[in-house]
C-alpha cells in the first residue's frame, strides 16, 4: 500500500500558514489542523483550509467519558474533515461510542487512536503509571482500538512493525515523528526517515518543520513525496 504525506500546520490561523499553503497546492493532499490552530480560531479555520482544496486531518486527541466523545465526534463530522483522532487511553466504552457517533454522522471519516504520545520516552511513560516499555503499551492500546472498531491508529514509526504484526491490515497507520536524515529531531524522541516508516508499513507519515522551515517548502515536500514513492 503506498504511503502518503500529511503536512502539520503549527501556526494560531490559516493566515500564517497561507502562503506556504498556496505553494503547495497540488503537490500536498492533507494537512493537518490540531489544537494550535482549532482552539485559536475554531471550526471556521477547517473550512477555510478545506476551501483550499486540501483534505483536512482534525487532531483533537479527544478523552472523555463515553457520551462526551460521541457528542463531539457528531459535531466534528459536520466540518469538512477526512480524519479525526482520539486518545484510546480513554478505554474501550468511549472508542465504541466514538466509532457508532462516527458510523451514524459520517461514514467515510477515519477515527485515529492515539497511543502513545512521540515526544514521550520510556522514562516519562512510566512516571504516568505503565510499566512496560512504549512498544507494548502501543500494541496493548492498538489493539484495544481495533477491538473496539477503530479503522486506524498514531503511533511512532518505530511501533509500527510491531503493530503491523498483530492488527488487521486494513487499519491505518498514521506515523509523525518523520524526520528527512537531515533535519533536526525538534521535540520527537522516537523518529524515522520518510522511506524508513513507509518501508515499516506506515499509510500516512505526519511532517512540519521539516517543510514549513525549508528555503523552498515546495521542493521539501516533492523530495519527501519522491522518497515515498521510491519505496
Amino acid at each position: 500500500m503506498p504511503c502518503d504525506l500529511i503536512l502539520v500546520l503549527d501556526a494560531q490561523s490559516p493566515r500564517e500558514v497561507g502562503p506556504v499553503l498556496r505553494q503547495l497546492q497540488g503537490t500536498v493532499r492533507w494537512v493537518k489542523v490540531g489544537l494550535e490552530m482549532f482552539t485559536a480560531c475554531g471550526p471556521d479555520c477547517v473550512r477555510e483550509i478545506a476551501g483550499l482544496g486540501f483534505n483536512v486531518f482534525l487532531d483533537l486527541k479527544l478523552h472523555d467519558i463515553p457520551n462526551t466523545v460521541a457528542k463531539a465526534v457528531e459535531s466534528c463530522a459536520k466540518l469538512p474533515i477526512g480524519m479525526l483522532t482520539l486518545h484510546t487511553c480513554g478505554g474501550r466504552e468511549m472508542m465504541q461510542w466514538a466509532v457508532k457517533a462516527q458510523q451514524q454522522h459520517k461514514p467515510d471519516l477515519l477515527l485515529l487512536g492515539v497511543t502513545v504520545l512521540t515526544s514521550m520516552s520510556a522514562a516519562g511513560l512510566a512516571e504516568t503509571g505503565p510499566a512496560d516499555s512504549p512498544e507494548k503499551q502501543v500494541v496493548r492500546l492498538g489493539r484495544l482500538a481495533a477491538d473496539s472498531g477503530l479503522r486506524g491508529l498514531v503511533c511512532s514509526p518505530l511501533e509500527i512493525a510491531p503493530l503491523r504484526a498483530v492488527l488487521p491490515p486494513g487499519v491505518a497507520l498514521v506515523t509523525p515523528g518523520i524526520r528527512p536524515r537531515d533535519a533536526k529531531a525538534d521535540d520527537q524522541t522516537r523518529i524515522m526517515t520518510p522511506a524508513e516508516a513507509a518501508r515499516a508499513g506506515a499509510t500516512y507519515i505526519v511532517v512540519g518543520r521539516p517543510i514549513f522551515k525549508a528555503p523552498d517548502p515546495a521542493a521539501a515536500a516533492r523530495a519527501i513525496l519522491a522518497e515515498l514513492g521510491s519505496v
